[in-house]
């Protein structure tokens, strides 16, 4: 391989290709549920694998990471966009493509568990785990102290969590419960995982912040499942 070819290489693995890619496939199956009975159907976003807690209960389990991929009407998807990519291709560059995933889909993981445990209703879209990334840009904000770029992103998008939560508790249509978990999820994950050649967080710190995100996830694991089969009776 070539001089030329070697840098056009690392050229396009230093693009977000996994921001590329989580919008790519929200799109897709917003446009797949608009040609199956509309995105806004109940019955076509338990198909296509919305957070609807007594299927979880029975075992469907990856409702607990399908929902972060699904929109409930074009205004949903649209601004979930907007804030996906622009977020993601400043938090990719900083964490890298591994961490940014698994940031992304766990954050994701944990805001579905948390509206679990505290939400009945059918819930679906990328909220969830775009707060997971609000709770990374405030580690960025942490590990750098010294990045005015960073600092002010990290107090820009503070207000925009602040902001989204007090909405989220006059406005009963907002899963409160789903962006508080995918927030804390974020900031745990983020702090555990850390960035690239950072030396910021000791061993112990991640080790700890991990267990508490594993330990957290279990405990509204059941809590979910206990208070859904009390409902089921």
């Amino acid at each position: 391989m070539d001089y030329q070819t070697q840098m056009k290489v690392k050229r396009f693995f230093r693009q977000p290709l996994l921001t590329y890619l989580f919008l790519s496939i929200q799109i897709i199956l917003f446009i797949l549920m608009t040609f199956n009975g509309g995105s806004t159907n109940t019955n076509t976003l338990i198909e296509y694998g919305a957070k609807f807690n007594p299927f979880i209960v029975l075992g469907q389990w990856w409702r607990l990471i399908t929902p972060v991929f699904l929109h409930i009407g074009w205004m949903h998807l649209l601004i979930n966009s907007v804030i996906l990519y622009f977020l993601g291709i400043q938090l990719e560059n900083y964490f890298g493509h591994w961490r940014f995933g698994l940031i992304y889909l766990l954050s994701g993981f944990a805001g579905n568990i948390a509206s679990f445990a505290f939400n009945n209703s059918i819930s679906a879209g990328a909220s969830t785990a775009i707060f997971g990334l609000f709770g990374a840009s405030l580690v960025l904000g942490k590990i750098y102290p010294y990045n005015p770029a960073i600092q002010q992103m990290a107090r820009n998008f503070l207000l925009l969590v602040v902001i989204n939560l007090v909405f989220g508790v006059f406005d009963s249509t907002i899963d409160l419960s789903g962006h508080i978990g995918g927030l804390a999820g974020g900031y745990l994950l983020s702090t555990a995982i850390s960035v690239k050649d950072s030396s910021s967080n000791s061993l112990k710190k991640r080790l700890l912040y991990a267990g508490i995100f594993i330990m957290l996830s279990i405990f509204l694991i059941a809590l979910g499942y206990w208070r859904i089969q009390l409902l089921l009776g």
